[in-house]
């Protein structure tokens, strides 16, 4: 059986055009002409000897060996680039404060902190868990250098959107209904909800959803952290919305079927500086790659 030995330039067109979801983009985004990237695929699929795209409509999708190797190219990119990383800033050192909106800590810090403290071990991280607003304030106010934070950039001074995530209905684990008579046995009262407290973007997205279908809604439970809000929503005690990224045991997304309709919900990443410093550019580097490797199936932002 020969050797197969795959091209990271090809790899890295393949990956970057199911990111963003048209390999058109890819080839502006890579500096390549679509013809090169084009010739790329087809020496992909040669070298994996299956195909890796069947027909869908008027695009294409995946085969079960592109899913496959979509995996493995991702895990194959991340390798190369955090080797390269580790040599060229071995001598990288300084400090970096950084801070994450509640949902993003427990499934991405430990990944992050791994993988920055082995390529840049003389680099000290502070880190900070936090609601949106505190750390959009601590940002502005330079007492953090970056944020991975809920909310479109638009209005922000130093930020760019990283992704775009659909809200979900969350509930119990033991609930995959929408119906609000059959949630939790509790006919003809008003839908139990759970939420963050205020201001809180998808606390805010939930009760204008239930209002704009017509259906009567009560606080049956508020939180001033996110821990709090999933133990409820385990328990039964009501539903929330918030995206799929990161939702512990216990909860699951109800079925979308009969629910009122909910809007996207862009991340985006805040700096405090428009030029950052090198620690701070590599650590946004990872944490951007951390969430695109969590969400495989998310489209990049714009």
């Amino acid at each position: 059986m020969r050797r197969i030995t795959f091209d990271l330039d090809v790899l890295r067109s393949f990956v970057t055009g199911m990111e963003l979801g048209s390999f058109s983009r890819a080839a502006d985004r890579l500096g390549r002409s679509t013809s090169a990237v084009s010739a790329q695929l087809r020496k992909l699929e040669d070298h994996a000897g299956t195909p890796i795209f069947h027909k869908a409509g008027r695009g294409l999708a995946l085969t079960g060996a592109g899913e496959t190797m979509l995996a493995y190219a991702r895990r194959l990119i991340a390798l190369n680039d955090e080797a390269a990383a580790a040599v060229r800033g071995i001598d990288l050192e300084g400090w970096v404060r950084l801070g994450l909106s509640e949902d993003f800590g427990e499934a991405l810090l430990p990944a992050v902190l791994g993988r920055f403290a082995r390529t840049h071990p003389r680099v000290r991280i502070e880190a900070r868990i936090a609601r949106t607003g505190d750390l959009l304030d601590r940002v502005t106010s330079g007492q953090i250098d970056l944020a991975l934070a809920w909310g479109d950039a638009a209005g922000a001074p130093h930020a760019e959107r990283v992704a775009e995530l659909p809200m979900r209905w969350v509930g119990s684990a033991g609930g995959d209904t929408w119906d609000p008579e059959l949630l939790y046995g509790r006919p003809g009262e008003p839908l139990p909800l759970a939420a963050l407290e205020a201001p809180c973007l998808l606390r805010k997205a939930a009760t204008d959803a239930l209002d704009r279908a017509g259906i009567p809604w009560r606080l049956a439970f508020v939180s001033p952290s996110l821990g709090g809000l999933w133990a409820a929503v385990a328990a039964g005690l009501g539903v929330t919305v918030r995206t799929e990224f990161g939702l512990p045991a216990g909860v699951r997304v109800l079925d979308p079927a009969e629910a009122p309709p909910l809007p996207s919900l862009a991340v985006a990443l805040h700096w405090a500086e428009a030029e950052p410093g090198p620690v701070t550019r590599r650590l946004a580097a990872i944490l951007v790659q951390a969430v695109r490797d969590a969400l495989p199936g998310l489209a990049e932002a714009a």
